[in-house]
Formats: structure tokens, C-alpha cells, sequence
């Protein structure tokens, strides 16, 4: 007589979960990823000073052993020397507060301007389509030919360069909301519409929670262009701020204080970028462009 071998599958209790990516894995690859976001964070304070000093290492043996002219490119000390007393020259915080404020508030203008028109065209393809040829020119045309007609219009103070800080910064903030917008699923506009919301409730449940990441890489973008724009029209069209240091500077042929001023405006990029990517972090901490990091199952 033969005997049959009959197979059990194991029974679990009602309403278990009996898939893959069940709840063992999750905690693992908690653990996995704990490591590598402490590494993530550590990083940085490793490897940015490290290559702060290999560039103040090789700048000052090209200068020593190449035989330059310190009056045309000054060695790091002249320039550190330089950079102290621009920074306790009272002077420098005057014209470091225009600067500044011609660069927030044409970010700012970008910013409002940007998640606005955004918006609309994100939920109005048609008109996207009707004026893309326009928004590409405006961008494609180089903006320091605008510095002229900015100071025709504007006058050589504070709003001809925050105009050219917004219009810079525009772009990549309106883009970056405009895919916002458009990356909402289907699937998730239903159930929303399948719960009765309304079309206040959908925006600002879902479509402002889906297009928060992208915003705010538009902004991180938008803050560097801004500086620039208003760097570069201080540069060309003003006689405050920190870019018209730079131009003094150069027309007295002190090379030690230009490369200070230019240090000086590099650190406030840095410093105003790095509060942007704090805000981002503050703001929407779950998500993986915080840290890098993709979630694992």
C-alpha cells in the first residue's frame, strides 16, 4: 500500500501579513541604513577640510616653487592677512548687507513667482505647451545682456540687481514645482477624489506634500543662481555692494584683496545654500534626497 506525502502550509492567524516584505525584514534594513546615514553625515567634515588644505597646500607650492609674481598672484598668507582685515573693516559689513539683501529678495520674488507659475502650468498643460517657446528664450538669452536695459529701467540701485537675482533664479524653482505638480500618480487622485475631497483638499494634501522635494531643489539651485545675479550685476551696473568692492579692488591692482573679497562671497554662497538644504531637511525629513539614501525592503 502506498502512502501519499501530503505537504502543509503553514497557517497564519487572520489578518497576518504573509508577503515578502514582511515586518522581519524592515528592522534589518533600519539597521543597515543607520550606519551609512552616520557615515552620510560624518563625511563631509572629513573629506571638505581635507581638500581645503591640499588646495592651500598646492596654491602656496605654485606660488613658491614656480617663481610667480606675488603682485599678480598672491600666496595664501597675503591673502588670509588680506581677508582679516576685510572682515573687521566696518565698512565691509555695510556693503556685505546690501549684497545680501539684494540676493533674499530676489530669491524670494523667484521663489513666490515660481511656485505660482509652477502651479498653473502644472495643471494646465495646454498653456505649458502654448508658452514653452518663451519661457526657453528667456533663459537661453544670456542675462548679463540684460544688465544694461536693468539699469535704464531700474537705475544703478538695489532693484536692477535684485531683478537680475529673480530672473535667475526663476527657472529652475518654476521647473522644479511644475514636475512637482505632475508627479502626482493617477492611482492617488482617485482615492482622493473617491474620499470626496475637493480640489483645496487634493492640493494641499497631496499634490503640496508630492511637490515639497522637488521645491525645494529648485530652491537650493535658485539660492546659488540668485547670488550670482546679484554678484554679477553689483559687478557691472552698481557702485554698492560687494561685487563693486571687487571692481575697486581690481582697478587698485590689489590681487590679496580681491581674492579675499572673492573668498568672502563664496562663504556667504556656501553659508546661504546650506540653510536652504537645512530647511529642506527640517521640513520634509522623510524624504531619501535628505540624506541620499533609498529606502530597502
Amino acid at each position: 500500500m502506498s502512502q501519499t506525502t501530503r505537504t502543509h502550509e503553514p497557517t497564519s492567524a487572520p489578518g497576518a501579513r504573509t508577503t515578502v516584505d514582511d515586518a522581519p525584514t524592515t528592522p534589518v534594513a533600519v539597521q543597515r541604513r543607520q550606519p551609512q546615514g552616520r557615515m552620510l553625515k560624518i563625511l563631509p567634515w572629513i573629506v571638505t577640510p581635507s581638500l581645503v588644505i591640499l588646495i592651500i597646500v598646492a596654491w602656496q607650492l605654485y606660488v613658491t616653487l614656480g617663481d610667480v609674481n606675488p603682485f599678480v598672484f598672491p600666496p595664501p598668507a597675503a591673502v588670509g592677512q588680506a581677508f582679516v582685515v576685510l572682515v573687521t573693516d566696518p565698512a565691509t559689513w555695510a556693503e556685505l548687507g546690501i549684497t545680501v539683501s539684494e540676493i533674499l529678495i530676489g530669491f524670494a520674488v523667484a521663489v513666490i513667482l515660481g511656485v505660482i507659475v509652477g502651479v498653473v502650468l502644472g495643471k494646465l498643460p495646454w498653456l505649458e505647451l502654448s508658452i514653452r517657446p518663451l519661457i526657453v528664450i528667456s533663459q537661453v538669452a544670456p542675462k548679463v545682456a540684460f544688465i544694461p536695459l536693468f539699469v535704464i529701467w531700474f537705475g544703478f540701485g538695489m532693484t536692477s540687481k535684485i531683478v537680475l537675482a529673480a530672473l535667475l533664479a526663476f527657472f529652475p524653482v518654476m521647473l522644479n514645482v511644475l514636475l512637482g505638480v505632475r508627479s502626482v500618480e493617477q492611482g492617488q487622485r482617485e482615492v482622493m477624489s473617491s474620499l470626496n475631497a475637493s480640489r483645496a483638499q487634493t492640493f494641499t494634501q497631496l499634490e503640496l506634500r508630492s511637490l515639497q522635494p522637488y521645491l525645494f531643489a529648485g530652491m537650493e539651485v535658485g539660492i546659488v543662481l540668485a547670488t550670482t545675479g546679484a554678484i554679477v550685476g553689483e559687478y557691472l551696473g552698481g557702485s554698492e555692494g560687494l561685487g563693486a568692492m571687487v571692481v575697486r579692488a581690481m582697478n587698485s591692482l590689489d590681487a590679496a584683496r580681491t581674492f579675499a573679497l572673492i573668498l568672502l562671497l563664496a562663504l556667504i554662497g556656501l553659508v546661504l545654500y546650506l540653510i536652504v538644504n537645512e530647511a529642506k531637511r527640517f521640513f520634509i525629513p522623510w524624504h531619501e534626497s535628505v540624506y541620499g539614501l533609498r529606502s530597502e525592503t
